[in-house]
């Protein structure tokens, strides 16, 4: 999985099979991206026909007039171009904390991957150059607040133009500089804005759709984590192998929960932690037993997630259409609506996923639960062992409970209550995002917990062969924690948590194992 999307070295925009593998790759492997011979002569025709528009005055929206409630006012063909620099200037009024680089490069890369469509207006050299952003690495500042997801993300996409025009700031080789000094560092001449361009460049849903879209690759490769980390419970507690019996699955055949069972069942041959029922006891807590509905109830979730943001991705969701018969059409195609329900959908079912796995390592820790010392640690009373991570991951998992309340059920009417329902929907990614983080570090402490408590175990034994490439992943980066006396925990968390994020310990899986999503 991993593996596959670090190969992609180039990823080619013709507007219509961009993959979800293809932006993690160009948004945190920075891949190069090129624009397809076959779009140009769409993108010129497009382009021609704003042209035509402004030549002959007549009244379009957002080309000849205002925007938003002063649709109203028209302008002059002189002001065409003004029009939209000014455009850029007032509506870049972000706030907060600057987008992540990978979230920058994704949102530029949906917004171009849009423009070659040639529904847009937009000329080829301004098109180029955002490309050219990408490629050498002109990271625009936006801020990550400002954006109600309709009329799509007018605030922080006016940040990314910014530099286009020699304006704001911009990170270029790890230097936060002037819009226009990182431009000429990096070799790219800046534009003047033409008719229609501004308005195509900030008018619909890349920014909301690029922080759910990593968000939604982050928990893809945190499922099958969670199922790797269950498995490493499981054979340290000695865990029923018959819940993940094939045959108890087919009769209630959802497809996440099938998957599940299989990985388990993968990543657990050749264990002999595992025990059979009736062996030790006759069934498993719910949070072993029960690891193929819940995890794969998430599973489903996502794959819902995916089919939509497979199709926004390659949408064309400003406005208004330039269609290539010359009709130009002000619709809503800049609704965030279509993807704030998902993604707030996708927020709820990451955060299933730490309610799981805190309770499993609260197992873990529970003397009187699992037979353990008390907190994994020997002489439990000087020493502490692994006491507060629960704590600390019961904190993450409170905290995900008020993440996952929906932001698409609000709205606040904007533009002089001309646009009466926005969808909230970069509310949605944006929590979406902050769950998944909170729930790779509840997953890497139930990892790590399940580690500590095998190596407690009294009997040698083997682990299974999927749980093997993990437990040795995480053993070569803390090595062995010590039993006897208490440590600074948050070191060997933030190991842990660091193979996780980086794809280190999934990778090691799944060079052994093919875990299914």
């Amino acid at each position: 999985m991993i593996k596959a999307v670090k190969s992609i070295k180039e990823v080619v925009l013709t507007g219509h099979d961009l993959t979800l593998a293809e932006l993690v790759a160009v948004a945190r492997y920075d891949a190069k991206i090129k624009l397809a011979e076959s779009a140009i002569e769409s993108i010129k025709k497009s382009r021609a026909i704003v042209d035509n528009i402004v030549n002959s005055n007549s009244v379009v929206y957002g080309i000849t007039t205002g925007f938003g409630s002063l649709c109203r006012v028209h302008i002059s063909k002189e002001d065409c171009s003004q029009l939209q620099e000014n455009l850029i200037r007032t509506h870049s009024c972000g706030f907060g904390k600057t987008f992540s680089r990978e979230a920058t490069r994704a949102m530029m890369l949906i917004r171009a991957n849009a423009l070659v469509k040639g529904y847009s207006g937009i000329r080829l050299e301004t098109l180029e150059t955002l490309i050219n952003m990408i490629n050498k690495g002109v990271h625009p500042y936006i801020p990550e607040k400002g954006s109600l997801g309709a009329s799509g993300d007018l605030a922080p996409l006016s940040h990314m133009v910014l530099p286009m025009l020699g304006l704001g700031d911009a990170e270029y080789e790890g230097q936060l500089l002037t819009g226009k000094e990182a431009m000429d560092k990096a070799g790219i001449p800046i534009i003047a804005l033409q008719a229609k361009e501004g308005l195509a460049l900030i008018n619909g849903t890349p920014v909301l759709t690029a922080v759910g879209a990593l968000a939604l690759w982050e928990g893809m490769c945190l499922l099958k984590l969670s199922d790797v980390a269950a498995a490493l419970s499981a054979e340290a507690m000695s865990g029923i192998i018959n819940a993940y019996d094939e045959r108890i699955h087919t009769i209630r055949p959802h497809k996440g929960q099938l998957d599940t069972a299989h990985n388990m069942r993968e990543l657990l041959k050749g264990s002999t932690y595992i025990t059979q029922q009736g062996e030790l006891r006759v069934q498993d807590p719910y949070s072993l037993r029960c690891v193929p509905q819940v995890h794969g109830a998430s599973k489903d979730a996502l794959a819902f997630v995916k089919e939509k943001v497979d199709i926004e991705i390659n949408s064309v969701t400003d406005n208004p259409i330039i269609l290539p018969d010359g009709d130009v059409i002000s619709g809503g195609n800049f609704h965030g609506e279509p993807m704030a329900l998902p993604f707030d959908f996708l927020g709820i079912g990451l955060a299933e996923i730490a309610n799981i796995s805190e309770r499993r390592l609260e197992r873990l820790l529970n003397n009187s639960l699992s037979g353990f010392p008390s907190f994994l640690v020997k002489h439990s009373g000087l020493n502490s062992g692994f006491m507060i991570t629960q704590y600390a991951a019961a904190a993450l998992v409170s905290e995900n409970k008020v993440l996952a309340h929906p932001a698409s059920v609000d709205s606040i009417p904007s533009c002089e209550n001309q646009e009466d329902l926005v969808s909230m929907g970069a509310h949605a990614g944006r929590k979406a995002g902050e769950i998944a983080e909170n729930v790779r570090r509840v997953v890497a402490t139930e990892i790590l917990a399940a580690c500590q408590a095998i190596d407690l175990r009294e009997d040698s034994g083997q682990l299974g062969v999927g749980t093997a490439a993990a437990y040795k992943a995480v053993r070569e980066s803390n090595k062995f924690i010590d039993y006897d006396k208490d440590i600074e925990m948050f070191k060997e968390l933030e190991k842990v948590t660091a193979i996780v994020a980086d794809g280190t310990l999934l990778e090691a899986v799944e060079a052994v194992v093919d875990l299914d999503i």
